[in-house]
Parts: C-alpha cells; sequence; structure tokens
C-alpha cells in the first residue's frame, strides 16, 4: 500500500525516478566528491519537501528515486537538484573547473 502524503487540499503519491551522468561519463564522481554530492542532494531536497525514497551515486551517474508535492514540476525538480549541486560541487572542487572547462558538470541524455 503506497504512503499518501497530503497537502491542504490535495492527497498524493507522486514518485519520479531521475537518472543523470557526468557530461563525457567523466568517472569523477567518487570518494569526497561522491560523498559531498550526497549531501548536496539531501540538503536540497529537505529544503524543498522532497522526499528521497531511494538514491545511489556511481562514479559516472546518479539515480535518484523521489517522491514531491504536486506544485514541483518534474522539470523544476531537474534544475533544482543539477543547479545547485553544480555549483557546490565547482565551488568546492576546483579540480572539476578544470576539467570541465565550460559551467557544465552533468551531461545532457
Amino acid at each position: 500500500m503506497p504512503e499518501y502524503r497530503k497537502g491542504p487540499h490535495t492527497t498524493y503519491d507522486i514518485q519520479y525516478h531521475f537518472v543523470w551522468a557526468t557530461k563525457y561519463r567523466y568517472k569523477v564522481l567518487r570518494g569526497e566528491i561522491a560523498q559531498r554530492a550526497r549531501e548536496v542532494i539531501r540538503q536540497i531536497c529537505m529544503a524543498r519537501e522532497i522526499r528521497i525514497l531511494q538514491g545511489h551515486v556511481s562514479a559516472d551517474h546518479i539515480h535518484l528515486l523521489v517522491s514531491c508535492p504536486p506544485a514541483l514540476s518534474l522539470a523544476k525538480i531537474a534544475q533544482y537538484l543539477k543547479g545547485a549541486s553544480l555549483r557546490k560541487l565547482q565551488d568546492e572542487f576546483p579540480h572539476l573547473k578544470k576539467r570541465y572547462w565550460g559551467q557544465h558538470l552533468w551531461g545532457t541524455l
């Protein structure tokens, strides 16, 4: 039986499965960078009332199954997750800026 979430005027169970990869599939999500990516993603989700049901950080991609409120669209959630994690990871790990010479850590699928 699914666990329904309730709002003032809604009852919902909205789940999305996100998978996104690093640009050029470089295996940079290891060790300290992988741990920090997990922490950043958790912080973003907590701030936006998004529940992480399952998640996994691999060396070159991230899987995330989330439950979110109906006010957030799929595109907005992806924008929040990819945008904020990009900024924080590149600020904390300057060698990522050198490897990805543009402002892009995440690839397009």
